[in-house]
């Protein structure tokens, strides 16, 4: 087959594939996750099953003991996060509105302003306002989007019966499938396609095992951290602001802000108590760039901050959050095959200049000048 067919067919292969994905993205998610679940727990079986136990008893054990560890963190943390998030969403305009009052007003907080800007203070105080009504129209359609969509993912129907079911066949079945999937390779490209696919594999589970490792963790950190230093809505600010780390640089920010706002608010004007806060998410920063992720996550990922982010915004806005399931691993499969595709490029003729055979164009000589007496 020719180059150009291949192209094409594979081409084809990959429309319907996005065609198919995007009609079906309502009913998706559940097998989504299950074979996300089914990815991240196959090395736990695999290590049982060479310990000597069937491969479907490994299989079941695996993921008895995952599903009554979620429900043991859900009755652990759920009725705590879901309490101080609905008080959170109820008081977030009063906090915003004492933040802007202490930035803008007439007390010593915001004499610093006044001496700042002077005669220009009233069109300032006027752009804030402006600025923070926004930002809270905005957080607070964001906060009660995702608490509608959390509502209608974490549906019992789907998370605990089907997304389960569905881990545990593929499981149950996965070197089989791995085999079936192999025979189907072209045999021509078959060692390519192999070592293509090794290569995915070592960057989607460095991030996805390792990055959900470093969530958790820094999630547990600051919300554990947050709720001891007495800050008002410190478990959920935490806990969400580590879930996210995954998304560069928009967890710690993000709960920097939140916390950052919540501490001024309530601990003003204690310092010592607001730079304490802050402090706590600067010791994780530095924890997560320095000993988290280069010990479980690695250097071999190869997913840039900036291409990870527009793949989560463009996935997670063709397809929701069945997107955002995606975004992660499709986005380091694209890597793979870009990387490669770069290589077979600097060796091709199109980079060196030779011809089909391996030469060298012969150099094309300068022109002589006329030596002709006139």
């Amino acid at each position: 087959m020719a180059w150009h067919k291949q192209v094409t067919f594979w081409l084809g292969v990959l429309a319907a594939f996005v065609v198919a994905a995007w009609l079906l993205s309502s009913v998706l998610l559940p097998f989504v996750a299950g074979l996300a679940l089914a990815y991240f727990l196959n090395p736990v079986t695999t290590r049982l099953e060479n310990w000597g136990i069937n491969r479907l008893v490994a299989s079941l054990v695996t993921i008895t003991l995952t599903l009554l560890l979620a429900i043991l963190l859900m009755l652990l943390v759920v009725p705590i996060f879901g309490s101080q998030l609905a008080a959170f969403i109820q008081r977030l305009p009063e906090y915003i509105g004492k933040l802007q009052n202490m930035l803008t007003g007439e007390g010593e907080s915001a004499a610093w302003l006044r001496n700042f800007v002077g005669d220009r203070l009233p069109s300032v105080q006027s752009g804030l306002n402006e600025l923070v009504s926004q930002g809270a129209t905005y957080m607070l359609t964001l906060i009660q989007g995702l608490w509608t969509g959390g509502q209608a993912l974490l549906s019992v129907f789907s998370l605990l019966v089907i997304t389960p079911v569905v881990a545990f066949y593929i499981l149950n079945d996965w070197e089989h499938m791995v085999e079936k999937v192999d025979s189907w390779l072209p045999v021509r490209h078959r060692a390519t396609i192999r070592d293509l696919a090794r290569q995915m594999d070592r960057a989607i589970a460095g991030f996805v095992r390792g990055q959900s490792l470093v969530c958790l963790i820094l999630g547990s950190f600051y919300a554990i951290s947050l709720t001891m230093s007495g800050l008002n809505f410190g478990f959920v600010i935490g806990f969400v602001s580590g879930i996210i780390t995954f998304i560069p640089y928009v967890g710690s920010l993000t709960g920097l802000v939140l916390a950052g706002g919540v501490a001024i608010v309530q601990f003003f004007p204690d310092y010592t108590m607001i730079a304490f806060v802050i402090g706590i998410f600067v010791f994780g920063q530095f924890i997560e760039g320095y000993i988290l992720s280069p010990k479980l996550v690695g250097d071999s990922v190869g997913l840039h901050p900036v291409w990870l982010m527009f793949a989560l915004l463009a996935f997670g806005y063709l397809l929701g959050f069945l997107g955002l399931l995606l975004a992660v691993p499709l986005a380091a499969a694209v890597g793979v095959l870009v990387r490669f595709a770069i290589n077979r490029y600097l060796q091709s003729p199109l980079y060196t200049g030779e011809d089909e055979h391996g030469a060298l164009p012969p150099p094309r000589l300068p022109a002589m000048p006329d030596s002709r007496i006139r």
